[in-house]
């Protein structure tokens, strides 16, 4: 091993030491060289004190320390160094015009302390640069080959960061034209059209994409003509991510299909960000849930004067809990635990809190699992938002915000009849008080990577080796990042006045297949089918699940009005006066003491457009086997925590018969506050 591999394998704190020694030993050399230069011959060297070369180089070694010359690794210097460099030599040029001063018996012209800061920034410039080249010239060749794309200042300093690396870059791409030709950190930039091309002539595993701010768009033309080549895409974060400025190769990940499946952001209006959020009291219930926990994220970041955390799962309230503190450690966070049937409790937090936004993203969410059981589907998805609402309206909370779903258009399944039906609650209440709470509601289609999401099980099912289950060929969804998806429920519950429904933009639909297929050659694996049965992953089809449909809509009907943000629109769709609804909760009240299935959804049938109960799907129902009411199962005493009191005489406006009430099943006590 050679003497400059091995130094380079040195500790980090021995290198920076030699570094400082070697600087030092030279800052003398460095002097004298500057008098000769300024006399125009050679002079004693005891012309100068040795006291004085002493002290120079002390002095120049403290002062490159101070700048933080030496933290820099020498192998990806870059401008930052040589600002640092040139900044602490300019100081030290400055104490030996002051040392001049105030020791005049010392022969030191005017202009050696200048002199002498260039040569040595030429030597520290220099020493570096050969340092670096002797150790790239000796582990070039020893890693493994990789393409970079992006000629910017990301690329440049990832390529710096590679050469100390086992990954060694051999070919440079960038799509911007007056980059193109032109040689950046020793390698020459080529057109990214021309990557193909190099392919043929090179083989390479992986491609670094420096490009942070590259749109989704252009990433996926990228994966797509190398898909075939089992050759796996990295990529830096997005730039607001890369807040230190200097890129690391830790800061490498492989591309998503979160990454794909993006699109361009738009700026989010910040006026309508902040008008339920700075400054106010939020609440969001569900704040441990793939939504509910982003939402809080995106809350946080707008300055809450505090955020109550309304969560039913102990560690999923954890969770959220511990991230909001450490994003925010000024933020006052207030987790409670427990359910959205607990009227009562929300309410009277609601009231000590002084709340004044709601975001209600509470919800079961699972097709299958809540076509299986349905009366616990309608019970926290209907009731709970009843529950929650209600106590919003009777504490004077002024803006409650539902986060709704696609699958409320036209249900085929009793997971999108109870958000449906949730939706008509809220607008009716809307309609009969709407000075007391602004009842928004805001639709939109599945989040990518959210708990309810095909992608982490297809990202399980690859680890495993496959099969991929994919329920039907033609299956297509609408697909959002959590993050957008959340800001958008934000803004859009400010826009409202009261009863509207509000609908995403979701983009394109997406066919599910084409996602599982992408999520595999991602992953640097090839698809077996009859075409290609030497694949490695099969991709497998289940068949359609109970309540699943091909495709997911956003509206009901075609009366739509487009708003001023570019994503979001206004539905107006129909809706039902509350004395009817209220009818409906008497005849599901009626169901649930029978555990009566084929009644209930023909009930939902007979209230909720669109749907069409599958009548031969009912003996699949848990809910048939429990002799339990489900009444009793909702009721205060059977959920996570109790209902101090029941629902509030508040609520009810008669004491006397809020205190009937309290005695009565979970569904007259919600007749009585209505």
């Amino acid at each position: 091993m050679s003497f400059f591999l091995k130094l380079s394998l040195m500790p980090r704190r021995l290198k920076q030491v030699g570094l400082g020694a070697m600087d030092a030993l030279a800052m003398p050399v460095v002097l004298y060289l500057a008098y000769v230069l300024r006399l125009g011959f050679l002079l004693p060297i005891e012309t100068v004190p040795a006291s004085v070369y002493a002290l120079l180089s002390f002095m120049t070694v403290f002062m490159l320390s101070l700048v933080g010359v030496y933290k820099i690794v020498v192998r990806a210097f870059n401008e930052s160094l040589l600002r640092d460099m040139v900044i602490g030599l300019i100081m030290v040029a400055i104490n030996l015009q002051v040392m001049n001063l105030l020791m005049p018996t010392i022969f030191l012209p005017k202009t050696v302390p200048f002199i002498f800061a260039c040569l040595a920034f030429f030597w520290l410039w220099g020493s570096r640069t050969l340092i670096r080249a002797m150790v790239t010239l000796e582990t070039r060749g020893q890693g493994d080959p990789v393409f970079v794309y992006g000629a910017g200042r990301a690329g440049r300093q990832l390529i710096s960061a590679l050469r100390s690396t086992e990954l060694h870059p051999i070919a440079l791409f960038d799509d911007d034209p007056e980059l193109i030709g032109s040689t950046v950190a020793g390698l020459r930039v080529r057109s990214g059209r021309d990557m193909l091309s190099v392919l043929d002539r090179v083989s390479v595993k992986k491609i670094l994409l420096a490009m942070p701010s590259l749109s989704p768009q252009r990433l996926r033309e990228i994966v797509a003509e190398v898909e075939h080549l089992q050759i796996k895409v990295c990529a830096m974060p997005a730039v607001d991510q890369l807040a230190s400025g200097q890129i690391q190769v830790s800061d490498m990940r492989e591309v998503d299909i979160v990454d794909l499946l993006g699109r361009n952001q738009v700026a989010p209006d910040l006026d309508l960000l902040h008008r339920d959020t700075r400054g106010q009291v939020v609440l969001v219930t569900g704040a441990g849930g793939s939504i509910g926990s982003e939402i809080c994220r995106q809350v946080a970041a707008c300055a809450p004067r505090k955020i109550i955390l309304w969560e039913i799962t102990e560690y999923a309230l954890y969770a959220i809990e511990q991230d909001l503190r450490r994003q925010w450690p000024e933020l006052e966070v207030m987790p409670v635990l427990g359910s959205v049937l607990e009227g009562g409790r929300l309410e009277r937090i609601m009231r000590q809190q002084s709340v004044d936004t709601v975001y209600h993203a509470a919800a079961y969410k699972h097709v299958p699992l809540v076509e299986t059981n349905p009366f616990n589907g309608l019970c926290n998805n209907v009731l709970g938002t009843w529950h929650t609402a209600l106590a919003a309206r009777a504490a004077r909370v002024p803006t409650f915000v539902l986060v709704s779903t696609d699958k409320a258009v036209r249900p085929t399944n009793v997971m999108g009849a109870s958000k449906r039906l949730a939706e008509l609650f809220l607008q009716a209440l809307a309609a009969e008080q709407p000075e007391a709470t602004r009842f928004v509601m805001v639709r939109f289609g599945n989040v990518l990577g959210s708990s309810g999401s095909v992608v982490p099980l297809f990202r399980a099912q690859i680890a495993r080796g496959g099969p991929v289950t994919v329920t039907h060929p033609d299956i297509t969804r609408y697909f959002m990042t959590i993050p957008e998806a959340s800001q958008l429920v934000i803004q859009a519950g400010a826009m409202g006045q009261g009863g509207e429904v509000f609908v995403l933009d979701m983009g394109e639909p997406v066919r599910i297949v084409d996602l599982a297929t992408q999520m595999i050659q991602l992953s640097g694996r090839t698809v077996r089918s009859p075409e290609q049965p030497g694949g490695q992953i099969e991709i497998l089809f289940t068949g359609l699940r109970p309540g699943e449909k091909l495709y997911e809509e956003l509206l009901i009907g075609g009366d739509v009005v487009v708003t001023p943000h570019p994503r979001i629109r206004s539905a107006r769709e129909i809706r039902l006066p509350l004395t009817e609804l209220m009818v409906v909760l008497d005849q599901l009240q009626l169901l649930w003491d029978n555990q009566d299935v084929a009644g209930l959804k023909a009930l939902l049938g007979d209230v909720v457009a669109g749907y069409k109960p599958d009548m031969d799907a009912v003996g699949l129902c848990v809910d048939t086997l429990f002799l339990q009411p489900l009444t009793e199962q909702c009721s205060p005493q059977n959920v996570s925590a109790p209902v101090p009191n029941g629902i509030p005489a508040v609520a009810a406006g008669d004491q006397a018969r809020a205190a009937e009430v309290e005695m009565q099943p979970a569904m007259v006590m919600v007749r009585a506050t209505a």
